[in-house]
């Protein structure tokens, strides 16, 4: 991945249009309610990119973050939901990415498919499936100029660090509209 990056169709739903900065536990009806309402259509291959409001949120404390706001803001899937979790296999998608922390809510552990788990989305996806997650991106922008476009589509280029033998990288992300 490193060596070619990552690289291809993308689509972006805007959960904080729909959520704004309160925290949301998103699940399978909650997120098919979005996609219905915003026209979008998810496709095998695609990168799932959620636009929740955190990014602009953290900026907006100045260097001095909230952690307990932080935590207790903004849209978060809900790992727990199994009809959520059968529509990310079946959807085909090849990579989650978001502006918050963690793509699921991390509070509490809970059964789910076979076990006990804190982050059942991410051993759903990493382990399981091989879909990668992005965490901590900075969607903002381009949610606000793909609102302005009427589009929910773009090519995203995402080339992680090229550090062989590593888990996991920072990605330096670019969408072309």
């Amino acid at each position: 991945m490193a060596e070619t990056a990552v690289q291809g169709r993308a689509v972006l739903v805007d959960l904080h249009a729909h959520f704004g900065t309160e925290r949301a536990l998103v699940d399978y009806d909650a997120l098919s309610e979005v996609l219905k309402k915003d026209g979008i259509v998810v496709e095998e291959g695609d990168m799932f990119l959620m636009h929740t409001g955190w990014d602009d949120l953290i900026l907006s404390m100045d260097g001095e973050p909230d952690a307990a706001l932080l935590h207790a803001s903004c849209a978060v899937l809900d790992g727990y939901d199994e009809r959520l979790l059968d529509w990310i296999t079946e959807s085909g998608i090849s990579a989650i990415a978001t502006d918050n922390m963690a793509v699921e809510d991390s509070r509490g552990t809970g059964n789910t498919r076979g076990g006990q788990s804190r982050l059942p989305l991410h051993r759903h996806c990493l382990f399981r499936l091989g879909i990668h997650l992005g965490e901590l991106w900075y969607l903002s922008e381009l949610c606000a100029d793909m609102r302005r476009q009427s589009r929910f589509r773009c090519l995203l280029t995402a080339p992680p660090l090229r550090m062989p033998g590593a888990v996991g990288s920072p990605v330096t992300p670019v969408a072309t509209l």
